[in-house]
């Protein structure tokens, strides 16, 4: 269905309940387009006439707004009234006011060119209005955050919604355009989705100066496995890092369990033991001596991911959006990876 005779379906569905007629006289099918294209629906003129004259109070204002004579306006107001079988407005001293039915017609009319105003807007703008992207906090706030007007110069305008978040939004829902988010297992996406790795980053073991002082013996990923450990959701990432750097028998893992990388990043800092974390987020604190690297590595698990609908993969905004990552992030970090094609 096209996005007009969408947005008249719409109108028309608001006419109707405001008018009183009851939803049992419907088909049983409300989402059905010819159902609804079926329905009688009054003259648009008419409609857009009544709503004027219900924001501005007068038949003369609407008249004005509409650079028609106040005796057209009135015309259309008839014409409306005989149409919805309604009474909409009475006399009022010299002028006329809303009936009781009309107030309520009125409020559902506005949501009804509301609606239509909206979906114009979304077809002027390519689409999208505002573009809402969910993204790693961690990533967002030390990486992404500070080159946030390029992109905004890059949309031309168009709002930003960068919303830090550890769950994944429901793209059937439309709660979000796109998403970033790291993946361990290769950037495989639900089917209409399509994903592009953009950073494979080093995943390091670091802790505070004070931490490693207190354990100097320590040298290898096997000597970590008896420290303190700090895990976000699970202890799966320290499993598969320490498998990746040649441990074979791994025991069981304790730790605190603090969910989001950003709070593990600031517990090794406070000196509570080794976090594991992507280099990205923490080339500052290494460069200025507050967080150290415990052991030498070189492990990968994984890569940032840009995700989003394989509809509007091509489209000028989502295009926008994987040029700006691509500039974000130095190009030996980026490794392009399609996954519903």
């Amino acid at each position: 269905m096209a996005a007009g005779e969408g947005a008249r379906a719409v109108l028309a569905e608001l006419v109707h309940t405001a008018a009183g007629i009851a939803p049992s006289l419907a088909p049983a099918s409300v989402h059905s387009t010819k159902v609804r294209m079926a329905r009688r629906l009054p003259p648009l003129l008419a409609l857009r006439a009544f709503d004027i004259f219900a924001r501005q109070g007068t038949v003369r204002a609407a008249a004005d707004e509409l650079a028609v004579s106040h005796t057209v306006v009135s015309r259309h107001i008839q014409n409306l009234e005989q149409a919805v079988g309604v009474k909409l407005v009475a006399k009022s001293g010299r002028g006329l006011s809303l009936t009781r039915e009309g107030i309520r017609y009125a409020s559902q009319l506005r949501r009804a060119f509301d609606l239509i105003g909206e979906a114009s807007n979304e077809l002027r703008n390519g689409g999208m209005e505002a573009v809402h992207i969910c993204c790693l906090a961690g990533l967002a706030s030390r990486c992404l955050l500070a080159r946030l007007p390029e992109l905004e110069e890059a949309l031309t305008g168009r709002e930003v919604i960068l919303q830090p978040t550890s769950t994944r939004p429901d793209f059937s829902r439309e709660e979000a355009d796109a998403e970033i988010m790291y993946l361990e297992d290769g950037g495989s996406v639900a089917d209409g989705l399509r994903s592009e790795m953009f950073a494979r980053p080093r995943i390091l073991a670091i802790a505070s100066p004070e931490f490693k002082a207190r354990y100097p013996d320590v040298r290898t990923p096997a000597d970590l496995v008896g420290l303190p450990l700090i895990h976000e959701q699970s202890t799966g990432m320290w499993e598969a890092w320490l498998e990746e750097a040649g441990i074979a028998d791994i025991p069981r893992l304790r730790g605190p369990r603090l969910w989001q990388a950003h709070l593990t990043i600031e517990a090794a800092r406070l000196g509570r033991g080794v976090a594991l974390v992507s280099d990205l987020l923490v080339t500052e604190p290494l460069a200025n001596g507050e967080l150290v690297e415990m052991v030498d590595s070189n492990v990968t698990i994984g890569g940032y991911y840009f995700i989003a609908p394989v509809h509007r993969w091509n489209t000028p905004v989502i295009s926008a959006i994987r040029q700006w990552l691509r500039g974000v992030f130095p190009p030996d970090q980026t490794s392009p990876l399609q996954g519903t094609p």
